[in-house]
């Protein structure tokens, strides 16, 4: 079982390395925390990173550095994303549509944000299937969990809701992370705004 975030992302880099095949352009990437995806964006692309928390700044700034990366430095929440219409081409989400306030309107400020045919591109941990074990023990130590992680829910249903935000086109695989078995379940994904006609 991964103990740290290092641990997580060793364990994970596979999945990551496939996610953002393909990437680049102006990429936003909503919480982007101490800047753990920057290893997998394109030298020279251009790096919008949301992060609500200051404190991440300095880590986000060595990143862009260190991976010849243009940053640019968004202070905010995804719920409303201060950058114009169809202003990126792609948005990254990983360990984030767990902890937001209201997922569906973060997904439709994504959608708002992509320019016509852009990615998005996500890694989340999610419920376990309907009615196991591990799913009931998700909903019964949801209230207590949230208040341990910084408000993450351990139960969302991310893949329908990013299903039913309106996307052209929605692909994702789940797979076992190695955490503890509350957020164990991950799905990995993109999903394609409409292109314009």
């Amino acid at each position: 079982m991964a103990h740290t975030m290092a641990d997580y992302e060793q364990a994970v880099a596979p999945h990551k390395h496939d996610l953002f095949a393909g990437i680049g352009g102006r990429i936003l990437e909503l919480g982007a925390g101490t800047g753990p995806n920057a290893v997998y964006y394109p030298p020279g692309s251009t790096w919008i990173a949301l992060e609500p928390n200051p404190y991440m700044y300095p880590y986000l700034k060595q990143a862009a550095q260190t991976h010849g990366l243009h940053l640019e430095l968004a202070a905010g929440r995804a719920e409303a994303i201060p950058l114009a219409d169809a202003s990126v081409d792609a948005v990254v989400s990983t360990l984030v549509l767990c902890s937001v306030s209201n997922p569906s309107q973060v997904l439709q400020e994504v959608l708002r944000v992509l320019k016509p045919g852009g990615t998005f591109h996500f890694l989340e941990h999610v419920a376990a299937p309907t009615q196991t074990r591990l799913w009931h023990w998700q909903k019964r130590l949801k209230p207590l969990w949230r208040c341990l992680a910084d408000g993450c829910c351990p139960d969302r249903e991310t893949g329908r809701s990013v299903e039913q935000a309106g996307f052209a086109s929605v692909n994702y695989t789940a797979f076992e992370a190695p955490l503890p078995a509350l957020v164990r379940p991950q799905l990995v994904g993109r999903a394609h705004k409409a292109a314009l006609a």
